[in-house]
């Protein structure tokens, strides 16, 4: 019997999800295209690096380092205070999407990740454009 090997294991594990998380708050705070999705993350942005890397880590099927620091993710309830629509949720996924690119993440894995990412992220919106 083989044993199925998870999105995390299949990526590299936490040090390549470091990389994607790092590349992503990188790119998010260069490149002016993302200003609006910058504008709506706190000045300094360790903590929201921290949060991401950790949810990321259990979500692609890691150990769940998340919830005992921060409790359930509740990622929509977390969200709610900040208006999310068609265009910020299409700024984070170009972001994060640029990001995999840039760190490597491609083939069948980048395909399965973009697709769930965009699934989670369309459910995130809270405004109906």
């Amino acid at each position: 019997m083989s044993e199925r090997k998870s999105v995390y294991d299949n990526i590299g594990g936490i040090d390549k999800i470091d990389e994607l998380v790092d590349r992503f708050y990188d790119l998010m705070a260069l490149e002016p295209v993302f200003h609006d999705l910058r504008a709506m993350h706190p000045q300094d942005l360790s903590t929201s690096r921290e949060k991401l890397k950790f949810f990321l880590v259990g979500w692609m099927g890691g150990p769940d380092i998340y919830s005992p620091k921060y409790g359930h993710p509740m990622l929509r309830a977390r969200h709610l205070p900040f208006k999310i629509g068609v265009k910020e949720r299409n700024q984070w996924l170009a972001c994060m999407y640029k990001a995999m690119e840039e760190c490597g993440i491609e083939g069948n894995i980048a395909k399965q990740l973009e697709e769930s990412f965009f699934n989670t992220a369309d459910w995130m919106r809270n405004q109906p454009n």
